[in-house]
């Protein structure tokens, strides 16, 4: 039966993935917004909703480390993992003149957090600082993202009603999917032995980035690298400013590891900053890039290991 879910988490996270892209590109086209305004905020958004539920299970268990943590591991999967294997399947294109704002805001809160986390974790007013902020993000996306181009792609015919459903249907089967596909992989993984620290370091970690891999693969394929791009981007800055943000706002985040200062957020830094780098340089992330952003990823585990 294990194995049966394992499939089926699988085909969740593919036609999740199918329909969350085709629904959210139709939306951006019905409302003339801007595909990457679309894969910033309702794609990276929506995709970063499991690392949501697991950072504020783990507040409210007393852990705030694990939410920590999960928030500065996932920005660091989504630049060198989740790119890493979408270059491999198809190569991204990256449009500087249209992200250079969006990757700023990105060094910029996780310069702030990094500013925040020494002392006592993150006060209540600390989080509120960081909503504020994302708010600020939303309203500047969507007041400059609006688009005049008028869309002659006949996959433009679908309704609007019918494109936010697609929109939400496709999101709700993603998390269904990711879900089976970690709770399986994890029986599978103890089946043969395998340790719960590789586990978590692994299945679990990797599982709530899932739907960020699931959407950017299927959004590149079908030659939509914005939504891919915002996808990585707009889910960084929502894991930072909205998750963090929403999660010390229940609970003041507090007993951190200090490891996170010495040794985690300058990976986040760096990898916020190689992004920027294959942007303004490389235009976007070819194969033999994504083949080393993944090399490099396997570094950063068999160090934390």
């Amino acid at each position: 039966m294990v194995y049966i879910l394992f499939v089926i988490g699988l085909l969740g996270l593919f036609f999740g993935g199918e329909y969350l892209v085709r629904g959210a590109v139709n939306v951006a086209r019905a409302y003339r917004i801007s595909p990457m305004v679309i894969g910033l905020t309702i794609v990276g958004f929506g995709t970063s909703t499991p690392e949501l539920l697991v950072s504020l299970n783990a507040a409210l268990d007393g852990a705030s480390s694990i939410a920590v943590g999960n928030v500065l591991g996932s920005n660091i999967a989504n630049v060198m993992l989740i790119l890493g294997v979408t270059a491999l399947v198809y190569p991204v294109a990256i449009n500087i003149r249209q992200v250079w704002k969006d990757l700023a805001i990105m060094i910029a809160a996780t310069a702030l957090l990094w500013i925040m986390l020494p002392g006592d974790g993150l006060s209540r007013v600390e989080a509120g600082v960081l909503i504020a902020a994302l708010v600020a993000f939303l309203l500047s996306s969507f007041l400059s993202g609006r688009s005049d181009e008028q869309e002659t792609d006949p996959e433009a015919v679908m309704p609007v009603w019918k494109a936010v459903l697609t929109t939400l249907g496709g999101l709700i089967v993603l998390m269904v999917g990711a879900r089976l596909l970690v709770d399986s992989s994890t029986q599978i993984a103890r089946s043969f032995g395998i340790s719960e620290a590789v586990i978590g370091l692994t299945v679990v970690a990797v599982g709530t980035s899932l739907p960020e891999l699931a959407t950017s693969v299927i959004a590149a394929w079908r030659k939509h690298s914005e939504i891919a791009v915002g996808n990585v981007i707009g889910s960084n800055i929502f894991n930072l400013l909205g998750i963090l943000g929403i999660t010390g706002l229940v609970l003041p985040i507090t007993g951190l590891d200090p490891r996170f200062l010495r040794e985690d957020m300058p990976w986040v830094m760096a990898t916020s900053l190689l992004l920027v780098v294959m942007a303004a340089v490389l235009k976007g992330v070819p194969r033999w890039a994504g083949g080393l952003l993944l090399a490099a990823y396997a570094a950063y585990v068999a160090l934390m290991l």
